[in-house]
């Protein structure tokens, strides 16, 4: 089952395409030929900074590469894994816009995309991470008394480290590395908006383990509620939705 829940994720497309431009627009590549972009909604974002590149699009869900087709940004299109997918061609960037928050094993995993890159070329990725209140909301539901025996824990940050972890593991053979956080405000009209944004990734797979309909209703009406009070309305009516994001950049 895919993590990803392509329409609610697309909701928000501005909102989460605002990292993808910081990320592309931090790195210090003048004219990259040969780009592999990992899942998530960055491709056009990639084509508009460097109009020349060819740019591979990968990412492990149908319904993402097929939103991905329809959108004709110039692109070829492989539907993998990232955890298999194991080119014969090195890149002179490699480019992942929140995805490797999915993925296992960061010390195995990024050194292998790291030595995929070309000499003078770039390992660049952004994560988010779940430590805000709207992830310990979902934390303090599932654990209820109503809820605890019904899924499995969430994970409390997926598989995001710390930045001197990424340091450390990249410096060994990085010629440099670039690494910040921003915490995004991002302006949403109510908690139902929160709970959509949220429906789009970490929610999704919770929910599938529920066992009907029913149930999910009735999770997601809990939900609302503690986002709710997590999150108080601004005096216009509003509410401001904090995101933490982790960024690097590795030059090779």
């Amino acid at each position: 089952m895919s993590a990803w829940n392509p329409e609610t994720y697309l909701q928000f497309e501005k909102e989460r395409t605002l990292p993808c431009r910081d990320l592309a627009s931090r790195i210090e590549l003048d004219a990259p030929s040969r780009i592999a972009r990992a899942p998530g909604n960055s491709t056009a974002v990639l084509a508009e900074r460097w109009p020349k590149a060819g740019i591979l699009g990968i990412d492990n869900s149908p319904e993402m590469l097929k939103i991905a087709r329809s959108s004709k940004v110039r692109a070829e299109w492989m539907e993998a894994d990232i955890l298999c997918w194991n080119p014969q061609e090195q890149f002179d960037l490699i480019f992942s816009n929140a995805a490797l928050q999915w993925v296992p094993d960061h010390e195995k995993e990024i050194p292998r995309l790291f030595s995929l890159v070309r000499w003078g070329g770039a390992l660049a990725f952004q994560m988010p991470t779940h430590t805000d209140l709207w992830f310990d909301a979902l934390q303090t539901l599932q654990n209820s008394s109503a809820w605890k025996n019904q899924s499995q824990p969430a994970p409390s940050d997926f598989y995001s480290h710390e930045l001197p972890f990424y340091y450390h593991m990249l410096s060994k053979t990085a010629k440099r590395i670039d690494l910040w956080e921003t915490k995004y405000f991002h302006v949403l009209q109510s908690p139902e908006a929160v709970v959509e944004w949220t429906k789009g990734t970490a929610l999704r797979p919770l929910l599938d383990q529920l066992p009907d309909n029913t149930a999910r209703e009735a999770f997601v009406r809990e939900y609302t509620k503690q986002i709710g009070l997590a999150f108080p309305r601004q005096p216009d009516g509003k509410i401001l939705f904090p995101f933490l994001r982790r960024f690097v950049v590795a030059y090779s």
